[in-house]
């Protein structure tokens, strides 16, 4: 499949992204760990729909602004790249980071969602229910803790192992961009747990049961703040849902969108 990779600008921030596929748009919101190449699980998504994946302003190669200061502040950055871009009917798709900067969009304004569909989102918190503190983990204990199977922990750590000075530098960039949007309060933001109500769109949650990042007992949370959202735990599986199952959850996803 062809992928074009290009620049969008709003305002002063120019963004990089990547986009495959025809039909439906569909937007992806990474995680923390950045854009890791054209993943398997947007292959299968693209075949069906116009799939655009951009990365977050201060993440890899994208332009960092002073105004953004936090989540909402990049959700707020998405609602404008999207009049500009003139999207409409799109299917949003957060993980992680990404999840919860959707989610952030879809309380603020909607009016541009058909669905949407968060992958062990952060955002809320639990008391009594950490979430991993992955700014403390080294890079192959956070390899390691993101997987269930430790397979893929293995061929993250070998590729870091041969990372060039450019991969190294993105990841810093990513790192510490991550950091300015959710170190302190850790991976939540205080006020949104009481908004949730206003997502009135099919939603769909999908989390991996042995998640030590954000773990799957979050899901009830959720389950009970926003209204009908349809709520999908897989076994086996660890943080990086999108590539540990992304057979599985390109096909939940599908079939979700496929029928909202």
């Amino acid at each position: 499949m062809a992928v074009q990779e290009s620049r969008r600008q709003v305002r002063d921030v120019s963004v990089r992204t990547f986009r495959g596929g025809s039909g439906t748009p569909v937007v992806y919101l990474h995680g923390a760990g950045g854009i890791a190449g054209w993943l398997p699980l947007f292959e299968q998504i693209a075949a069906r729909h116009d799939l655009l994946v951009p990365e977050h302003p201060g993440f890899g190669s994208s332009d960092a602004a002073s105004w953004i200061r936090n989540t909402p502040d990049v959700a707020m950055y998405y609602l404008d790249l999207f009049d500009e871009m003139g999207l409409t009917d799109v299917h949003l798709i957060g993980f992680s980071l990404g999840g919860w900067i959707a989610a952030e969009l879809a309380v603020r304004n909607a009016a541009r969602l058909k669905t949407l569909t968060l992958i062990a989102p952060a955002g809320i918190r639990i008391k009594g229910i950490p979430t991993g503190d992955n700014f403390i983990w080294g890079p192959e204990e956070n390899a390691r803790n993101v997987f269930h199977d430790q397979r893929f922990a293995e061929a993250m750590i070998a590729q870091m192992q041969q990372a060039s000075p450019e991969d190294v530098e993105r990841a810093l960039a990513n790192r510490y961009m991550a950091a300015r949007l959710g170190w302190d309060p850790r991976w939540f933001n205080p006020d949104l747990e009481r908004w949730l109500h206003r997502i009135k769109l099919p939603a769909l949650a999908l989390w991996g049961e042995n998640d030590k990042v954000i773990p799957s007992a979050y899901a009830a949370l959720w389950k009970e703040r926003v209204p009908g959202i349809r709520i999908e735990v897989t076994p086996a599986c660890g943080h990086l849902l999108p590539v540990e199952k992304a057979d599985w959850a390109a096909r939940t996803i599908l079939d979700f969108i496929g029928g909202a």
